[in-house]
């Protein structure tokens, strides 16, 4: 004890700024500035201390403890503690409205909902400067200014004396975990022009800061390396310490933390009930007037057409089968992301030669050891409206993929991306059988078509069932479809488009306003009596089946022309749809309907 011998109790005194309370058996007790006061010496009793303000001096601040003896009047002895006050605050958007507050008190936590708070990052999947190979978030170094707006920002304020006390220092780190996941630069302003220094990511765990004095700002930009994955469910963490220098033996040790959280932004897919802002179609030597009328259809929409020229698909038709276009966003700002395939036929430069650039991200799943079938191929990955399902609703629908048969031991998309599609949270995927099919993608089969001026969302559904149905016996629309679809150079009915109501298995001419119960489910297509008579020829495993329901909510009403092209994505050409305005989550509470004119936030 610092206590001298004889001494039976204590008085304090303290400068305006400091508090002190003296504690004793639980019981806490603020002491006055004046000193008259004492209190028994005990060895429970503990003093808890704390500051109104930064200091503005060194040891300015200081705590004065005098002893007394049972019955004097005169202390025997005095002890003091000097104190420095620093305030340091490591701060985010944790509120998301793209404003960098102070010290939020929730910046250390991440929650989902219109109410909820946290940062959010962004991969910087990107690639800002042409003369790169790879995206932005493969190296640690920044070439342009734009190169930053896709990082979120982190600020580190302080306030105090000119310089820190001898034996300090502060420390921002992250841990070995993240350090694969999150990078963080600094801008510097020397003599000849601004400079980016990498200082936390990879191979770099912690950097001690300059300590500037006064009151400062220091400005970092955070970027993420990786999307959420398997083992990994998006969130990284920042951490800033005070450290003090203990003795040789001892490390510094931390007298301060402060925490702030991220989540990645995951990818989103798009729907096709989206108006769409770009079309991109491969040129082939067979198919000029199959491109002339997509022309002339892009220039009555409004939108962009691209063209994949043969030097570059080098035979490959199938675009939708490479590539699955998304998105990703945050409350500064957000970007079209296009997903990979690990199909990696003949296009498979198209996504980094052609569509990776400025504010076009890039992002790929590769299988180790799996082996790569159809059922890897795009055209089997799709996503549906907003729907509710049980009772849950998704607001930016369900990623549905088509599979095998449970525990038929049939083709199944491989593993890693099915992962990937799993970790992104906002987009349940939904495992559709679809291994019946010689191809087995989900596309084949199933779509989704707005229908303007009604409260129904109709899911366009065709098989190989109805390759084998008379056309005679068709209504007589579906028949025109049909013969449309197969050309009329070639009698086959290709799967045709069979608009699915609870009431009507065939209802493919004026579809109902509203559907009893106003929701539309996903139904197994029934045979027709001669394709039953065809069915009873194949073995079981063959037989098509549906699995999920899903229901999109009558409220989830596509605006009167804000219908998307229908014509069969899969087969030759690829939309962009038009992505959700990045737009403060304060402000537009809710999530969004992909139709809907009033953009929201995924994160709200």
């Amino acid at each position: 004890s610092a206590a001298p011998a004889g001494a039976q109790t204590f008085s304090l005194k303290r400068s305006e700024h400091v508090r002190v309370e003296v504690v004793c058996d639980g019981q806490a007790e603020e002491v006055a500035t004046n000193g008259k006061q004492r209190w028994p010496l005990s060895p429970s009793t503990t003093l808890r201390l704390s500051m109104s303000q930064a200091s503005t001096e060194a040891s300015s601040d200081k705590v004065t403890v005098s002893y007394y003896e049972e019955e004097g009047n005169s202390p025997i002895d005095q002890a003091g503690l000097f104190l420095t006050a620093i305030e340091l605050s490591l701060d985010v958007d944790a509120d998301r409205d793209g404003v960098v507050e102070k010290n939020n008190p929730k910046k250390a936590s991440w929650t989902w909902g219109p109410e909820g708070q946290g940062a959010i990052l962004l991969v910087n999947c990107d690639r800002e400067v042409p003369w790169l190979s790879k995206e932005d978030c493969k190296d640690n170094k920044v070439y342009s200014k734009n190169d930053l707006k896709d990082m979120s920002q982190m600020i580190l304020r302080t306030k105090g004396p000119d310089r820190l006390p001898a034996g300090y220092e502060i420390v921002l780190y992250i841990s070995m975990a993240d350090s694969d996941r999150v990078g963080v630069f600094y801008v510097e302003n020397p003599f000849f022009g601004q400079r980016y220094i990498h200082i936390l990511g990879r191979q770099k765990l912690y950097h001690v800061v300059k300590y500037t004095g006064g009151s400062a700002e220091l400005l970092f930009f955070v970027e993420g390396l990786r999307f959420p994955d398997d083992g990994f469910p998006g969130l990284v963490s920042i951490h800033v310490s005070l450290l003090e220098y203990m003795s040789e033996e001892i490390p510094l040790t931390p007298i301060f933390t402060d925490t702030v959280v991220f989540r990645i932004a995951p990818w989103i897919m798009t729907p096709n009930i989206l108006p769409p802002v770009s079309v991109y179609v491969c040129c082939m030597k067979d198919n000029y007037l199959f491109l002339k009328e997509v022309k002339n259809l892009v220039e009555k929409t409004n939108c962009e057409l691209k063209v994949c020229f043969q030097y570059i698909n080098r035979g490959d038709r199938w675009i939708q089968d490479e590539i699955e276009f998304g998105y990703i966003e945050a409350p500064h700002k957000g970007f079209p992301v296009v997903l990979d395939s690990p199909r990696d036929g003949n296009l498979k430069e198209f996504p980094v030669k052609q569509l990776l650039g400025p504010d076009f991200g890039y992002v790929a799943r590769e299988p180790l050891f799996e082996p790569v079938t159809s059922l890897d191929s795009f055209g089997n990955l799709e996503v549906s409206p907003p729907v509710t399902v049980n009772g849950k609703t998704y607001p930016l629908g369900r990623i549905l993929i088509g599979s095998s048969f449970p525990l038929s031991g049939g083709r199944r998309m491989t593993k890693i991306v099915r992962e990937f599609l799993q970790a992104q949270q906002v987009q349940a995927p939904v495992e559709l059988y679809s291994d019946w099919l010689t191809v087995g993608h989900v596309d084949e089969f199933m779509t989704f078509i707005p229908i303007p001026g009604t409260k129904v969302l109709l899911i366009r559904a065709g098989t190989t069932w109805t390759t084998w149905c008379d056309r005679r016996q068709m209504p007589a629309q579906s028949r025109a479809e049909a013969e449309c679809e197969a050309g009329l150079e070639n009698r086959r009915v290709t799967p045709l488009g069979i608009l699915l109501l609870p009431s009507s298995p065939w209802r493919a001419a004026q579809p109902q306003k509203q559907a009893p119960g106003g929701r539309l489910r996903w139904l197994t297509v029934p045979p027709h009596p001669l394709a039953r008579e065809r069915a009873r020829q194949l073995p079981p495993a063959r037989w098509p089946r549906a699995y999920a329901l899903l229901s999109p909510r009558t409220r989830n009403t596509p605006s009167p022309g804000k219908g998307v092209c229908a014509a069969v994505p899969g087969r030759g050409a690829s939309f962009l749809p038009g992505l959700p305005s990045c737009v403060p989550a304060r402000s537009q509470p809710h999530l969004p309907l992909p139709h809907s004119s009033q953009p929201r936030s995924w994160h709200t």
